[in-house]
């Protein structure tokens, strides 16, 4: 195993730092909710084809991609606080934004502000990293589960933001839900100054460059864990996106799709409370691998029914999938990097996620279009038997081959 415990004294803060991130992620976390609950339909609203509805959801990911490395420099030169206040600034000025876009009917200055939130959500992702650096090595699954958990709380808060706020401008539909995002990320401030994280060890120390990236990208275990990651994600933000509107054109209203979504991420982060627990005792890969294997699980629910319990039911298993399989990626991650690594490896791992990401928050809105809802699950079955595959013959690897970067103890 590469990494190493923090011996630092700041480590003695883990739990109150992961508390904190927690938090922030509870409010973070309401900006993907909020812009997949209402922007595929406010870009129907405003786009000129149908294909395009979806959109403003898939810039909002091309944000979160394409913010990733420069969040990563920013956070080394600054430290992670310096950053994520720089971030909340970004995810304030985009919901105003997009509210503005969707008052003056322009549909491109809706991309933008969902744009500029995706940058503020390259910094939220990291919560989940400054977390774990923070940690020691037996506490660091834990860290990872208890800010994904804060996730859970994003989701009653943007459900509400969305119910809340729907009829506050009859002639602007869906701008007010971007005010209340704006709001959110307001209150996010004070929260990132109570964060007391360790210095950056390349700060400290600029010799120690650790080992080129193409060196660590070598080792299987890396590859494989990234993968998962990506396939997790990717396919969650697919079959999500495409969800609400699906939903819409089957006759159900928008309670039922954004109640539909609430519980998709009060699975994708509720688990977390003991997911973290599940690692330490199934390892690692385990868990990775059960979560893909949900995930699958939510697909052939979707192609039995089309009534809002089948829909339900589908972003349930989903979000419950994608908490296995992301928050079990992440932690296989963590192993393959050291201290002065961190931070060029986790920003090409959440490059690679939320690249891939975006690619299939685009394409879910033409997959609708032309190929209809059934088919798009369809898509979802080889790509799953594809990363079962590969993560159980790691697991084989881990137990029977020669030592690497796990003990088979957290297979």
């Amino acid at each position: 195993m590469v990494s190493s415990s923090p011996s630092h004294p700041a480590s003695t803060n883990q739990k109150s730092n992961a508390l904190v991130l927690s938090a922030l992620q509870a409010l973070g976390g309401t900006s993907p909710a909020i812009i997949v609950a209402v922007g595929g339909l406010a870009g129907q609203q405003l786009a000129s084809r149908p294909e395009l509805s979806t959109v403003p959801i898939s810039i909002y990911h091309l944000g979160l991609a394409l913010g990733t490395i420069p969040a990563a420099f920013i956070m080394r030169r600054l430290g992670r606080r310096g950053g994520y206040l720089i971030g909340a600034l970004l995810g304030i000025i985009g919901g105003l934004v997009a509210s503005y876009g969707i008052h003056a009917n322009l549909f491109t200055v809706l991309c933008l502000g969902t744009l500029l939130t995706g940058l503020y959500a390259s910094y939220v992702q990291s919560y989940r990293f400054a977390a774990a650096d923070a940690a020691t090595a037996q506490f660091r699954p834990k860290a990872i589960s208890w800010v994904m958990a804060g996730g859970l709380l994003a989701a009653f808060i943007a459900a509400q933001a969305v119910m809340l706020t729907r009829d506050l401008n009859p002639d602007a539909p869906y701008s007010a839900a971007f005010i209340a995002q704006a709001s959110l990320g307001l209150m996010a401030l004070p929260l990132i100054l109570l964060l007391r994280l360790p210095r950056d060890h390349a700060t400290q120390n600029t010799n120690a460059r650790g080992r080129p990236l193409r060196e660590i990208a070598r080792s299987p275990y890396f590859v494989i864990s990234v993968i998962t990651g990506v396939v997790s994600y990717a396919l969650m933000t697919l079959i999500m996106t495409a969800a609400p509107l699906a939903m819409h054109q089957y006759g159900h209203g928008l309670d039922d799709s954004t109640f539909g979504i609430q519980w998709h991420i009060l699975a994708m982060y509720g688990p977390s409370f003991f997911t973290g627990h599940l690692i330490q005792r199934f390892g690692k890969i385990t868990i990775a691998l059960t979560g893909i294997l949900i995930i699958g699980s939510s697909s052939v629910v979707a192609l039995t029914g089309t009534e809002v319990s089948h829909f339900w039911l589908a972003l349930i298993l989903l979000g419950l999938g994608w908490n296995f399989g992301f928050i079990g990626a992440t932690a296989m991650v963590t192993d393959c990097y050291r201290p002065e690594e961190k931070n060029q490896v986790q920003a090409v791992n959440d490059f690679l996620v939320f690249g891939t990401v975006a690619a299939g928050s685009f394409s879910s809105g033409h997959l609708l279009a032309a190929s209809g809802w059934q088919q798009l699950n369809m898509m979802v079955f080889p790509i799953v038997i594809c990363i079962a595959c590969a993560l159980l013959w790691l697991r084989i690897q881990r137990r029977y081959g020669p030592q690497g970067a796990e003990s088979s103890q957290a297979q």
